[in-house]
């Protein structure tokens, strides 16, 4: 039987996946039950309870950019038995949103999640 990875070569799956694009290998490296958040998402979306809430999360948007960015960012992990059990994920959604196109979606969405959707008086 295969040993568990340990915490360290956890986190660099995880990291390294993410940087190459591996999307479809990153779920597995999560436990079936597991808490991920992204304390910074400016419109605070729920927890990813399970791998296959993490499975849709880390599908491909096709949104994909030819430019080169750094995304700062930092993985707070909890590792049991070779798995993610819980994840404070800490990144730059803005920088991440403009190099995917989707800064102006993203700005409307907090504009809406803040004030409620816009209504037309007459």
């Amino acid at each position: 039987m295969d040993r568990p990875l340990s915490p360290r070569e956890v986190f660099l799956a995880l990291v390294n996946g993410v940087a190459e694009g591996r999307w479809e290998d990153l779920p597995g490296l999560y436990a079936e039950q597991t808490d991920v958040v992204h304390p910074f998402d400016p419109l605070r979306a729920p927890a990813l309870r399970t791998r296959d809430e993490l499975r849709e999360h880390f599908r491909p948007t096709g949104e994909g950019t030819a430019e080169e960015f750094a995304l700062p960012g930092i993985f707070v992990l909890r590792v049991r038995d070779g798995e993610i059990v819980s994840s404070r994920d800490y990144f730059d959604h803005l920088t991440a949103a403009r190099v995917r196109g989707r800064l102006d979606g993203l700005v409307a969405a907090v504009k809406e999640a803040m004030t409620g959707p816009s209504t037309v008086v007459a």
